[in-house]
């Protein structure tokens, strides 16, 4: 008998360590200085886009306009397309597309944030083809209710000085990539990623406060912590950055 329960707590105490390395709660991370973000630079791609390290920095500068096309060209355009999404209550604003002079620095080496601040209006992040990511309001804690209304068939339009953004999913590029990709980088230097995960979409409640969680990912294997976008508010980004934002200039 006594030889059976120890049998049986041996086993127990190997299941236990097997279940603790395998999971991992929303908010917690090994994304420490090890994580060297340096490494998916050559997935960016957009004519007007560069992408160097410079220091501690990943430098990404960028004119900010779409690789695809959009209702916000000017007519006369090439890459105008009218809106032929689903979106039957679409608005087109009166804004344009136009050239943006944007220069994001965004850490190398992104590491958690002792005190997590809010996410600005304006540039939050920068997607893969260089157009920037915007948070979940249209003004200060103004949802986006309404102006959803006028984002194009691959969900971004500009703001009044003609910048093109995206406050939900970049769908060119989720169609161009999937919808588990790698997407771009906050400013903080964490990855953002599609609206599934291993085949499954991803809601907010898988998420923690600041909308993201970690694991390992294709591009980086040994674990990092990253944002998911979703199809609910905030889409992006919740409570603010899960680490310390870098800059953009524009």
């Amino acid at each position: 008998m006594k030889k059976q329960l120890f049998v049986l707590a041996f086993i127990g105490m190997f299941s236990c360590k097997s279940d603790n390395t395998t999971s991992v709660t929303p908010d917690d991370t090994t994304t420490t200085s090890d994580v060297d973000i340096s490494v998916v630079q050559a997935k960016f791609s957009n004519s007007g886009l560069s992408v160097t390290v410079e220091g501690n920095y990943l430098v990404i500068k960028c004119n900010g306009i779409p690789n695809h096309k959009s209702p916000y060209f000017q007519s006369t355009d090439a890459r105008y397309e009218a809106y032929n999404g689903t979106n039957t209550k679409f608005n087109l604003n009166p804004n344009r597309i136009s050239s943006q002079n944007l220069v994001f620095k965004i850490p190398l080496h992104p590491a958690k944030a002792s005190t997590h601040a809010s996410t600005p209006l304006g540039p939050i992040g920068v997607s893969l083809n260089g157009v920037p990511f915007f948070n979940q309001y249209a003004g200060p804690n103004q949802p986006l209710t309404n102006e959803i209304n006028s984002f194009d068939q691959y969900l971004g339009h500009p703001q009044l000085t003609g910048q093109y953004h995206y406050h939900q999913e970049p769908a060119y590029l989720t169609t161009q990539n999937g919808k588990s990709a790698f997407l771009g980088f906050l400013l903080d230097g964490f990855p953002v990623y599609g609206p599934q995960e291993n085949g499954k979409s991803v809601s907010n409640t898988d998420l923690d406060t600041y909308h993201g969680h970690s694991h390992a990912t294709a591009e980086f294997p040994k674990g990092v912590y990253h944002y998911h976008i979703t199809d609910a508010d905030p889409y992006i980004n919740g409570s603010g950055f899960y680490g310390t934002a870098g800059t953009v200039s524009q």
